[in-house]
């Protein structure tokens, strides 16, 4: 709502604007006066805030304090889960319980507990400063506001993952290693929590009401190897150190599969390449070490980290220098070919190509054969195709 249409905002019952300027009102302030079954009246000053008389601190548009006329706040909550994502920035319109609401976690829990799954792409490009936010189901996309670090942060690489509702951006400010978390909730960035061993060219992986981290290089004196790992909880804001890997390794990548957090592929210590993977059981709390899990993975001088995403519980692989998708069979712990994608992961060693799961679906982005231009794509992959 405009400031303009904030001021002329109040009517009474006929319609008419009861909002004039009284004499003795100071200059700047404009008295306003609202039936008193409408909750009373007060000042709207120069830049159009509303002002209630003492004792009076009701808005016009906040009379009616219920959610939904007629419906309890815990049945209106429901309701209004239900409501696309993309609308909650208007749902803050309304008046400032619906924005306390959004800003607040209530609805996304809600949405979380009735089982509404509601994927976004967040996404930054090359040579930007905003990040970008698409919704695929709807087709809506929106700029995320700028990420407010320092420009040794926002012009260096930059490593992310995603949790409940955060997304964590891990990079280097021009002191320190740092993290910016953007809150969706909110719509705002925050400095921090750091983990608590920097790190980057790690594994990382979305688990469940955790994100979890492992391996890559320390950003600490030394530049050593780590075999370290931690988890984030999005609830407390804060990182738990997880036991040790069994292999010190960067250049990996993570993912979440059985309910364990697995680590895969990338080089040791020594620079050799790493053809073992190892899984993390949250119940028995320790590592497992799986021999040959990444046998048929490329290798070579720049390779990228392993492209391997997990959709319904099947673990896939993009092949960067074949363009070859591939399903990982549990049972013999080995790789099925299922056909090239049209996305070339291979002119740039699988570097600047995002392979990641979207709700039942693959969801590429990358350099196409035909126009070698950027282009996104998605897929409903079959671990057992005819």
């Amino acid at each position: 709502m405009s400031k303009d249409e904030e001021r002329q905002g109040v009517c009474d019952k006929e319609g008419n604007s009861n909002i004039h300027r009284k004499n003795g009102t100071s200059r700047g302030l404009m008295q306003i006066e609202i039936p008193s079954e409408c909750g009373g009246s007060g000042l709207v000053n120069g830049s159009g805030t509303f002002i209630p008389r003492d004792g009076d601190s009701s808005r016009p548009n906040d009379v009616d304090n219920s959610y939904l006329p007629s419906l309890d706040d815990e049945v209106a909550v429901r309701i209004l889960a239900r409501v696309p994502r993309s609308q909650f920035q208007n749902l803050r319109l309304v008046n400032r319980r619906y924005n306390s609401l959004i800003m607040s976690s209530e609805l996304y829990n809600m949405r979380e507990n009735i089982g509404i799954t509601d994927p976004k792409v967040l996404l930054l490009a090359s040579g930007e400063l905003r990040w970008w936010c698409y919704e695929p189901y709807t087709g809506s996309h929106r700029e995320l506001p700028i990420l407010p670090s320092d420009i040794c942060f926002s012009s260096s690489d930059k490593e992310t993952l995603c949790v409940g509702n955060h997304l964590l951006v891990s990079g280097k400010e021009i002191e320190d290693p740092a993290i910016w978390r953007y809150e969706l909730e909110s719509d705002r960035w925050f400095h921090g929590p750091r983990m608590i061993n920097p790190r980057f060219l790690f594994a990382s992986a979305n688990c469940g009401n955790v994100a979890c981290v492992a391996g890559g290089i320390s950003l600490g004196a030394g530049l050593s190897i780590l075999n370290t790992a931690e988890k984030y909880d999005p609830k407390t804001k804060s990182w738990e150190p997880l036991p040790r890997m069994n292999r010190r390794r960067k250049l990996c990548s993570g993912f979440c599969m059985d309910r364990k957090f697995y680590v895969i592929g990338g080089q040791n210590e020594n620079g050799d390449n790493l053809a073992c993977g190892e899984c993390y059981d949250f119940t028995r709390n320790a590592w497992e070490l799986i021999p040959g899990m990444a046998e048929d993975f490329s290798s070579g001088s720049s390779q990228s980290p392993p492209l391997v995403a997990v959709v319904n519980n099947e673990l896939y692989s993009l092949e960067a220098s074949s363009n070859q998708l591939k399903v990982y069979l549990k049972n013999s712990n080995t790789w099925k070919e299922l056909g090239k994608v049209p996305v070339r992961a291979d002119i740039r060693k699988g570097w600047g190509v995002a392979f990641k799961s979207l709700g039942d679906e693959l969801l590429i982005i990358g350099c196409v054969e035909e126009t070698k231009t950027g282009q996104g794509m998605t897929k409903r992959p079959q671990a057992n195709p005819e």
